[in-house]
């Protein structure tokens, strides 16, 4: 098996140059990605239908030198799973039929069989693991348990989440329940995921920097915890580095350091060199450009690039990306001027 540079890095060993992937790389910025989303005929059933997911997780690796794929998949498959009734419409976002609002609906949640409730989904790792063929290591993920109870709460996305923070407000202890059997699906179907062949896992915590400081130790940081402790906890699991990315987070790295990932995502609005300097050692850390510098110049771009490897500086234990998903309006050509840039200005540190 190879000995991937992206999973060197999250290992904080020694690279021959800084890894580089993209969170949606497989997305509608891509027109090969658009063609099989038109041939699927809607977004779940492309989610829901292992080749065709399987054929747009390759798409960008056929295109462009990046360090990993990530499974195509969305977030919300676990609260579909659980019967709360998933539809993505173009334009509008996803939404849930049937939200929980209630303890009595919450009571009736149960954590879903990977194996049979998420199967398309454990098809799909397990058919994109073997096209690879150890090309570049398979990244499996999942949404965070807050920001999954926000979505299943709402039944929509939303700019403040009032409802799933009122209800964590007015009923803690409801709240807590829905967020503990989420923590416990999530930490099963990542499991699963790393049994099927996923090489990384990544929890998505999207909206966890809308919660203040006491309310994100609860609510969210808890759960990211949980679900750190019970990875280790599976033969498997234990041994896959799991990512954690939360977004607007930046005044809890030190403590999302310490729930035992092994890397922190990170968004655009910290410098790589200061969350270094407050996490040390302890774990990786992956981004974190601004998406939106992929709609400048090549120029730009390069120049973008070299000031945040500068800001890590040669130290192992970097993954480049973006510090979130890259926006369906950009040209794919200015993607690979970025993946070419950090190849090439990357601070060579073996070899």
């Amino acid at each position: 098996m190879n000995d991937h540079r992206f999973l060197r890095a999250l290992r904080r060993e020694p690279v021959d140059c800084t890894p580089v992937w993209i969170m949606r790389q497989a997305g509608r910025y891509l027109p090969e990605y658009r063609a099989t989303r038109a041939k699927a005929g809607s977004f779940v059933n492309l989610c829901k239908t292992p080749q065709l997911a399987c054929e747009v997780t390759l798409q960008p690796l056929a295109r462009f030198p990046l360090d990993a794929a990530i499974l195509f998949s969305d977030i919300l498959t676990i609260p579909d799973a659980m019967g709360l009734g998933l539809s993505v419409e173009e334009g509008e976002g996803p939404r849930l039929a049937h939200p929980v609002r209630t303890r009595e609906d919450i009571d009736k949640l149960g954590v879903p069989d990977p194996e049979t409730d998420l199967r398309y989904v454990m098809d799909a790792v397990r058919l994109i693991r073997r096209e690879l063929n150890d090309q570049v290591p398979l990244i499996g993920f999942a949404g965070s348990p807050w920001t999954l109870a926000c979505y299943m709460i709402e039944g929509a996305g939303s700019s403040s989440f009032a409802r799933p923070k009122a209800l964590a407000w007015d009923d803690p202890q409801t709240m807590h329940k829905l967020l503990d059997v989420i923590a416990r699906s999530v930490a099963a179907y990542l499991a699963a995921q790393a049994a099927a062949g996923a090489q990384a896992l990544m929890v998505f915590d999207t909206w966890g920097g809308l919660l203040a400081p006491e309310m994100f130790r609860e609510f969210s940081l808890r759960y990211l915890s949980q679900i750190a402790q019970m990875l280790q906890s599976d033969n498997v699991a234990r041994d896959v580095p799991l990512i954690l990315f939360s977004k607007g987070a930046n005044g809890h790295l030190e403590a999302l350091a310490d729930t035992g990932c092994a890397a922190l995502g990170l968004d655009w609005t910290i410098a790589l060199g200061d969350a270094r300097a407050r996490v040390g050692n302890r774990v990786a850390l992956q981004g974190n450009l601004d998406p939106a510098v992929l709609h400048a110049s090549p120029d730009a771009i390069r120049a973008e690039v070299k000031k945040a490897l500068a800001s890590f500086g040669p130290h192992p234990g970097h993954v480049f990306n973006l510090g979130h998903g890259i926006t369906p309006e950009v040209n794919p050509d200015n993607l690979g001027v970025l993946i070419e840039a950090v190849h090439e200005q990357s601070f060579c540190r073996v070899g």
